[in-house]
This record gives C-alpha cells, sequence and structure tokens, in this order.
C-alpha cells in the first residue's frame, strides 16, 4: 500500500513539473501540458479507488460493506 503510494506520489509530482516544464518551452507546449495534466490525473484517479479506509468502517466507498 505504501509503494503505491509513493509511485502513484511520484506521478503526480511529476505531471505538475511536466505542466510547469510546458510553460518555457518554445515548441510542442500544448502536448507537454496535456500528457502533464493525463498523468497527473491518473495518477489521482488510482490513488481515489484504492480500496481500505484510515477510520475502519464498514461502509466505505470501496464497497467492501460485507466484511
Amino acid at each position: 500500500m505504501i509503494l503505491s503510494f509513493i509511485f502513484f506520489m511520484i506521478l503526480f509530482l511529476g505531471g505538475i513539473w511536466l505542466m510547469g516544464l510546458a510553460q518555457s518551452l518554445e515548441d510542442f507546449q500544448a502536448i507537454v501540458f496535456i500528457g502533464g495534466l493525463l498523468i497527473t490525473s491518473l495518477s489521482l484517479a488510482f490513488m481515489m479507488r484504492a480500496g481500505g479506509s484510515a477510520t475502519r468502517r464498514k461502509d466505505n466507498w470501496s464497497g467492501n460493506a460485507t466484511e
């Protein structure tokens, strides 16, 4: 669980870095910016779909209400 968090945090920060880098490029600004936006969005989506809950509730959004 912690390794996936670290991996997707690196992806998230890398996507933000790409969006910032796009502002200083002379060519392909839009492609680099869209790539950074997609990487950032995908990293957030994968982290939000991860199971488990910090509050250890049985009724969480992951659908594991039968525990």
